[in-house]
């Protein structure tokens, strides 16, 4: 069977896109040896694994699900109606291209308008033929927006400025495709986390990238839903990795940030998941407008399987 090579179609902070071949090689080995049937990822976000997993291994199906309406939308029409995005998709592109640069700026602003005051027309439980002009807005902002940032302000309006590019790849057919055959085993819900318990077993690994903990005070990223995600929620995580660890036996795998990048002392993941296995993967972020914000630090990766460590060889790890 020919493999599928397609890779995340939007921006998303935190992507996992430059971490992949480290994560790789912390995969649990039912997932090489093709016992793994069903893959779960509960923050979906840009999808990275996603794809990097669906491209490779034999995996039966897919469980999507994010607390963003409009993202998830996205993937559901790509899913079942991508060649009328793309489409809509080659007029924003060609609107794009012929709008001189001057006035580029407005043409954002005006689809950003759009995007926000169209929210409340939209029904988002259900598909329907005004969710593909709604996702390709969406695909339009993310490529042309500061950063590639989603960011939803407490009235849930995207507010992210222009990003002033010169030139911008709307309209990528051959991915948009890609993702969208790989996508066709998938279900795809705006779900909490917690939602996908019953259908996890033995034969599912799970992988969970929550919106990360602020290593300081300044450094605060959470707003992809207008909703903060705060140490509550994360010890709230870390309760049910426990949960599906010790009723489920699937495989487990999280993502979040690691605390001594700015404070040595800082244990609260390892207190959180104090039974589990913690790594350090690299990863250059470029989330902080100032270039001293930005550089190579290091995340963590948290798993219940793989060899088992004694408490000081863990702390060796960390």
């Amino acid at each position: 069977m020919k493999k599928i090579k397609a890779k995340p179609f939007i921006k998303w902070v935190g992507g996992k896109s430059q971490l992949l071949e480290q994560i790789e090689q912390y995969y649990p080995k039912e997932l090489k040896n093709n016992v793994i049937e069903s893959y779960f990822e509960p923050f979906l976000g840009g999808g990275a694994l996603f794809f990097s997993i669906f491209g490779k291994y034999e995996v039966k199906n897919a469980y999507l699900s994010d607390l963003n309406n409009d993202l998830v939308l996205t993937y559901n029409v790509i899913q079942k109606k991508h060649d009328d995005l793309l489409n809509f998709l080659e007029q924003y592109q060609k609107l794009y291209d012929e709008t001189e640069q001057k006035k580029r700026d407005s043409l954002f602003l005006e689809v950003r308008r759009h995007f926000n005051t169209q929210r409340f027309e939209i029904n988002y439980k259900k598909f329907s033929k005004n969710w593909i002009p709604r996702a390709a807005q969406l695909i339009f902002l993310n490529k042309t927006c500061f950063n590639g940032l989603f960011r939803l302000n407490s009235k849930g309006e995207f507010n992210v400025p222009y990003g002033k590019y010169k030139t911008a790849k709307i309209l990528d057919c051959e991915n948009i495709s890609s993702v969208s055959k790989l996508l066709q085993n998938a279900e795809i819900v705006h779900s909490e986390y917690y939602d996908c318990f019953e259908k996890v077993n033995e034969k599912s690994f799970v992988y969970f990238d929550p919106p990360y903990r602020p290593i300081t005070k300044t450094a605060s990223f959470t707003n992809y839903t207008g909703a903060e995600f705060n140490d509550k929620k994360q010890t709230e995580l870390s309760r049910f990795f426990h949960k599906l660890d010790k009723e489920k036996g699937a495989k487990l795998m999280l993502s979040n940030s690691d605390p001594k990048n700015a404070n040595n002392k800082d244990g609260f993941f390892e207190k959180a998941y104090e039974e589990y296995n913690i790594f350090r993967v690299f990863a250059n972020r470029a989330v902080n407008c100032k270039g001293s914000g930005r550089g190579k630090i290091s995340e963590l990766l948290i798993t219940n399987y793989g060899k088992s460590l004694t408490i000081s060889q863990r702390y060796e790890i960390l």
